[in-house]
């Protein structure tokens, strides 16, 4: 049994405008020791999907009672502030974009680190203590005793990050969820983040969804990956296949807007146009309105979702147009795709 299943979210925003939705039933599995990565452009759901498995969503937002997170075989959606508390920090973890706005600036580093270690477990205070210590070491502070005793603005944005990290694993949660983790930092201490993030990871044995718009730290982080487009998942799968054999022109645009060694003196392709709006979802393929080679099938009908290979899906109407004609493709119920999608006007 996956650690983590999530099945047809769907989270909308309620505003005078009308509803937006962020999240489009999208479904998805993370197994224990796995690093699950979610790309996208910004405003393409993958915070609220973080926020929406967490339920710490703002008080416009709602998670459609047909959708399902099971957390361990225990469904999350419904289940009541109770409930969640458990999992939250004692379960599931979550490190954001900026340390800064994770740390309180009127209480030491020491203070906050043994409020969230008592809060989730049962250590008294002493032993809080120690295990702020240890994770400190754990994360590379140096002089940890004397760092318990400085606050958040003594510390670099680097070593801000650090201190949440350990905060974040202090109660050995089963999943990490990092969200953009390092985009506030500089490439240098990235690269010093990342690091100490995948040692952490196979030293503790924890699961982690990765959330960045970062395609190369997707390629050093993670084992599977998923490219959200819109609110929806256009894109799912290994992190070789996505990288080596994208499948969804949506993908391959972002894979193109990626500096290599073999780009050197030329200009990168950006990806043309916006994203849609999601309080008027069309009724075809989101990406449509920016895919160079959309059909006219992706103007009128959302494009199923079907197996490339036994690991690896895509919703796009080519490859279900290259698939009815080789037969290579079926739908992720095992059924073949005997019509539709093959019309290129």
């Amino acid at each position: 049994m996956a650690l983590l299943e999530v099945n047809n979210l769907r989270t909308s925003f309620f505003t005078d405008a009308g509803e937006v939705k962020a999240v489009n039933g999208i479904s998805f599995s993370l197994d224990h020791g796995k690093v699950l990565g979610i790309v996208g452009e910004s405003g393409s759901g993958k915070s609220v999907t973080a926020y929406s498995i967490l339920q710490i969503l703002a008080s416009t937002a709602k998670i459609n009672p047909e959708s399902s997170i099971k957390f361990d075989g225990q469904e999350l959606v419904g289940s009541g502030e109770k409930v969640m508390r458990k999992i939250r920090g004692n379960k599931i973890s979550i490190i954001f974009q900026d340390p800064m706005t994770s740390l309180n600036p009127t209480y030491t580093i020491g203070h906050q680190l043994m409020e969230a270690i008592m809060l989730h477990t049962p250590r008294n205070k002493q032993q809080a203590r120690e295990r702020a210590l240890e994770m400190l070491r754990l994360v590379n502070i140096n002089e940890p005793e004397k760092r318990m005793k400085q606050y958040p603005f003594e510390f670099s944005g680097g070593m801000r990050q650090r201190i949440v990290i350990a905060m974040a694993l202090a109660c050995e949660p089963d999943i990490l969820i990092a969200d953009e983790p390092t985009t506030a930092l500089d490439v240098t201490i990235q690269a010093q983040i990342l690091e100490l993030m995948n040692s952490l990871q196979k030293e503790l044995g924890m699961a982690i969804i990765m959330i960045t718009h970062d395609l190369g730290v997707v390629a050093q982080m993670c084992d599977e990956v998923i490219v959200m487009y819109a609110g929806s998942i256009c894109e799912q799968g290994t992190a070789e296949e996505i990288f080596y054999n994208p499948k969804h022109e949506y993908t391959k645009g972002l894979m193109r807007s990626i500096p290599t060694t073999s780009t050197l003196g030329t200009k990168l392709q950006p990806i043309t146009g916006t994203p849609i709006d999601l309080l008027n979802m069309p009724e075809g393929c989101p990406f449509a309105p920016r895919c160079d080679a959309a059909m006219k099938a992706c103007i009128y009908k959302h494009p199923e979702n079907v197996l490339i290979n036994n690991d690896h899906a895509a919703s796009c109407w080519m490859n279900i147009k290259e698939g009815i004609e080789d037969g290579s493709i079926t739908r992720l119920d095992g059924t073949d795709i005997a019509e539709g999608g093959n019309d290129n006007e």
